[in-house]
């Protein structure tokens, strides 16, 4: 793992970041929102992160997990998405929490929250109370299936929790690609939930930054995980609009077992199956009626293509079958397993393996991806650690609100901050 970008080392010349000076308040927790808000740290905004007391995000009590300098878990989940944040631990269900907030609103350019459609405005923190108190703020809510905004109705799922595995099942995609008589496979690409809304957060948030410097009023960003689910699996009502319901028949998009491992492949076109017949010297197959068509390519993949493509594949590494097809004008890739990706030349040469130093006596740190937007006028990093539950409750109290230190520990006592 040694030659890995590490917390806190830059990569090129410092200079300004594309988000510099800009500020958000995170009310966040788990995945979605943190990762949005991590990516534009990275980008430059500053990040305070708003836990509470009790436990702080609940991604601090997921597993894997390191230990912090006091003894107090931190969870992968956590350890992924808040590099370069503040946190500050404030009791939200405190009238005198619920206040800090709202006081601390207009010294924000956004304040964003991530907690189920309805639980932040019984808090008295949603769009209308915060643009009270911050008139042209941008407020971003992320959650399941969203808000009530611009005339539309309360979704009928309103009420509903909704993690990542959710919104995946209810976007069709995963009974389009179930096979017959099998369940579903359930999240099959990690956080595909929870990133793709992230990105789509981050889109929103920027735009409504824009768009708050050309009126000067709040603006509400309202990003709902199942309608970015449907985005992203934009094939499902597409595809069945044009008569296909299943991911079947239409040719080969598969995994192929080499010498050493597998690798996948893609053959959908014509002309792609005559590229595969030469380069798995089966020239004969492109003048056979049985191959005539991309659906006979899907329906005899297992009894006759597959064996024929293996017996060859046998005979190379994964990497040599890739190089071989790809020179072929085929599309095909390795199927690498975690220590392959760890170590992968491409990713350490851009940066995208970062090495978090443990605090709990373990030597091996912990690995974190990246930045994956590379701007020529930006260096690489340097990025803070994640931080510790509350670590920065007081200097952000004292010097945003110029909360006094006596005022802080009475708060403190009341159980308001941490």
């Amino acid at each position: 793992m040694d030659g890995h970008f590490t917390v806190g080392d830059h990569v090129g010349t410092p200079g300004p970041r594309p988000l510099d000076g800009i500020r958000i308040l995170a009310l966040e927790q788990m995945q979605a929102l943190p990762f949005a808000t991590q990516l534009l740290a990275r980008l430059g905004a500053d990040v305070v992160k708003v836990e509470s007391p009790n436990g702080g995000d609940l991604g601090r009590s997921s597993l894997p997990a390191m230990t912090d300098p006091h003894g107090r878990s931190i969870g992968a989940t956590f350890l992924r998405n808040n590099l370069s944040k503040k946190s500050i631990a404030i009791n939200l269900k405190d009238p005198k929490g619920r206040q800090l907030v709202l006081d601390l609103a207009p010294h924000f350019d956004v304040v964003c929250e991530n907690f189920r459609a309805g639980a932040v405005e019984r808090l008295g923190l949603g769009f209308a109370d915060v643009a009270d108190a911050h008139p042209n703020v941008v407020y971003c809510s992320l959650s399941g299936f969203g808000h009530a905004i611009n005339g539309a109705p309360e979704s009928p799922y309103g009420d509903w929790p909704a993690l990542a595995s959710v919104v995946e099942a209810m976007s069709g995609v995963y009974e389009m690609k179930r096979e017959e008589g099998k369940p579903p496979v359930v999240s099959p690409m990690g956080a595909l939930g929870d990133i793709s809304t992230a990105l789509f957060a981050t889109i929103g948030i920027l735009a409504a930054l824009r768009l708050r410097d050309v009126t000067g009023k709040a603006q509400q960003v309202d990003v709902a995980m199942f309608d970015v689910l449907v985005a992203m699996t934009d094939i499902v009502i597409n595809f069945a609009s044009l008569g296909l319901t299943r991911m079947t028949g239409g040719g080969i998009l598969d995994g192929f077992k080499a010498k050493d491992g597998y690798f996948v492949l893609q053959v959908i076109r014509e002309h792609q199956w005559e590229l595969l017949c030469e380069a798995i010297e089966k020239p004969e197959w492109t003048h056979d009626e049985r191959f005539a068509s991309r659906v006979a390519w899907g329906e005899l993949l297992e009894s006759d293509i597959r064996p024929v493509l293996e017996a060859w594949a046998s005979n190379y590494t994964r990497m040599e079958c890739c190089e071989i097809l790809t020179g072929q004008g085929l599309t095909a890739g390795p199927c690498f397993d975690a220590e392959e990706v760890i170590n992968d030349p491409h990713l350490t040469e851009r940066h995208m393996i970062v090495a978090l130093e443990r605090t709990d006596g373990v030597d091996t740190p912990v690995l974190l991806p990246g930045n994956p937007i590379k701007l020529s006028g930006m260096a690489e990093g340097p990025e803070t650690r994640v931080p510790w539950l509350g670590e920065h409750t007081n200097e952000v109290l004292a010097d945003e609100l110029g909360v006094t230190p006596e005022h802080l520990a009475a708060l403190h006592s009341q159980g308001v901050i941490a």
